[in-house]
């Protein structure tokens, strides 16, 4: 069972997430909050797995509330989708670079929801779509710009560093296989390995670190 928080400054909101998520036989609401700093208490004390959080609330926001979680040991097992819309979409790769596993538009389909929640639970990045992906580009190209020295990358090997690319293009351990001629365990293989030597809490991580070093460019495949 995947326990949920559902954070969101709006009643009528998360009425609606509560509805779509809780009908899954595999999630479970455990609990809801209406600003940021009762989202980090709650992931806390209720042991969320999930927490869907608005990024735009009063007091602590979604992005202040996801930096906490992040940042905090005890609740490394926590993963945050962010939600908002594309009017808000500048603020995504931020969200991401706080230490969220993805985001989705409030206008989610119903089964894109459950999907997404599951897909973040097993510790995976809601970053695969071409649409995410294209999403992620023009954001990155436009964000606050917070450069990295390429020198971390050291660490990887080449083969490391040809995945990372393709982790930050938005693909799967199945297209990344099949675009560098290898199995989908030994893409998964890297990419944990990548995880683990750059210090990364998931793939979305890799993702931000692909493009504060240079290693790819906002805007190109």
């Amino acid at each position: 069972m995947i326990r949920v928080l559902l954070a969101d400054d709006q009643a009528l909101v998360r009425a609606g997430l509560r509805v779509v998520a809780g009908s899954a036989p595999d999630i479970q609401i455990v609990g809801e909050a209406a600003d940021g700093a009762a989202a980090v208490d709650l992931a806390r004390s209720l042991r969320a797995e999930v927490v869907l959080m608005d990024i735009r609330m009063p007091g602590t926001d979604g992005l202040e509330a996801t930096r906490q979680i992040a940042a905090d040991p005890e609740l490394s097992g926590v993963r945050v989708i962010i939600l908002t819309t594309f009017e808000q979409d500048e603020y995504v790769f931020e969200a991401l670079r706080a230490g969220a596993s993805g985001f989705l538009v409030k206008d989610t389909e119903p089964e894109d929801l459950v999907s997404a929640i599951r897909v973040v639970a097993r510790g995976d990045a809601l970053l695969s779509p071409s649409v995410t992906r294209t999403l992620i580009s023009s954001i990155a190209g436009r964000g606050p710009a917070q450069p990295v020295d390429a020198s971390v990358l050291s660490v990887l090997t080449d083969r490391e560093r040809e995945v990372l690319a393709r982790v930050a293009a938005g693909m799967s351990n199945d297209e990344i296989a099949a675009t560098l001629y290898m199995s989908p365990l030994t893409a998964k293989t890297h990419v944990n390995r990548m995880m683990a030597k750059l210090g990364a809490r998931d793939r979305a991580q890799l993702v931000v670190i692909a493009y504060e070093t240079g290693l790819v460019r906002p805007g190109l495949s």
